[in-house]
């Protein structure tokens, strides 16, 4: 089969022929339709030294993922040939304390599809039976393959109640706009979006989130005073991981606020100011990934009551353009791009 494959410990990847993956007990086998890009994948693609240690090559990536179930391995009775499916990329032991008491989101033995096993950019991949999310089959096949990054939209936006709230969300890339969207929809009263490109602006201006600025021309505290707020936001969502985006979330929280950590820092040396953090008694709460399963449950109620979240998806390529794929997605002037698998 074809598949996108980090063959060795340098820049670049290559779409070669590996052998389709055997299904062995309690596995399911799926014929992939569509996957997304992540910004993990393009840092493995680049082998930026963040990801050096988490990769060893040979290994197929991608773990944005939705096809359908080709083949049910013994054991398996969950489901059957033909179901619409994503995939939920983190592979938990089932052994370890937090596991055990039904919080998987912390084993500390996760292993990552298209990190550390073969993922699914490629014609099938085989990954355990509780793994897998069933759609209804009048699911758009492209959300379903956003379903990865949504529940990171999800499980940030509806870390603390946002209802009544005023939300700020700094970072517009596809995350974040979709956490926007799960805010407004979850009841927040003003949600503001910052980013310094112009274009994830206008993308997060088309969902419909109260305003979306630039850091760098307009002052927050502007934004503020313009939407008649008193004391300051109630939850924050920092979802860029730039160091200037959460020192000016921290220094704009109203007393006794909420932030929603999920961005990486590109530095160790990311700013922190611990004593805005204390006087003001903020919490802090860092996301990594998605709550299993309760945030899959939650996605799929969001998207069934009418949260749209198709506008996010704005490029899409047939598998054998994915360089330009991976090009377009490194640019920032996208939302997600996703690869179309089902012409192979």
């Amino acid at each position: 089969m074809k598949a996108l494959v980090k063959r060795a410990a340098e820049p670049g990847l290559d779409l070669v022929d590996v052998p389709e993956p055997v299904v062995g007990s309690g596995q399911v086998l799926i014929r992939v339709a569509r996957t997304g890009i992540c910004g993990t994948d393009l840092h493995i693609r680049s082998w930026d030294p963040s990801v050096r240690s988490m990769v060893t090559p040979p290994v197929v990536l991608g773990h944005e993922i939705a096809g359908h179930v080709a083949e049910v391995g013994p054991g398996v009775d969950t489901l059957v040939e033909g179901d619409l499916v994503s995939v939920e990329g983190h592979i938990v032991c089932g052994r370890c304390r937090n596991c055990r008491a039904g919080r998987r989101q912390l084993c500390p033995n996760t292993r990552g599809v298209g990190v550390h096993r073969d993922g699914g950019f490629a014609e099938y991949i085989a990954v355990p039976a509780g793994n897998v999310w069933r759609h209804p089959a009048e699911l758009d096949i492209e959300v379903a393959a956003i379903f990865d990054p949504f529940g990171n939209a999800v499980h940030s936006a509806l870390a603390f109640p946002v209802l009544g709230e005023d939300v700020l969300v700094t970072g517009a890339g596809p995350i974040g706009i979709m956490a926007a969207a799960v805010a407004r929809h979850a009841g927040a009263r003003h949600v503001v979006v910052t980013d310094v490109s112009q274009y994830r602006l206008e993308l997060a201006r088309s969902t419909g989130v109260t305003k979306a600025v630039d850091p760098t021309s307009v002052d927050l505290r502007d934004v503020m005073s313009e939407l008649d707020m008193k004391e300051g936001w109630d939850v924050g969502l920092e979802m860029s991981g730039a160091p200037s985006a959460l020192s000016s979330m921290l220094d704009t929280m109203a007393n006794g606020g909420r932030i929603a950590l999920l961005g990486l820092p590109s530095s160790d040396e990311a700013p922190f100011d611990w004593m805005k953090t204390i006087t003001s008694m903020l919490t802090i709460k860092g996301i990594y990934g998605r709550e299993m399963y309760e945030t899959w449950y939650a996605m799929s109620v969001l998207v069934a009551a009418g949260l749209d979240i198709t506008p996010v998806i704005t490029h899409r390529f047939p598998y054998h353009q994915f360089d330009e794929a991976f090009d377009t997605a490194s640019s920032g002037r996208c939302g997600k791009v996703l690869l179309d698998w089902s012409e192979v």
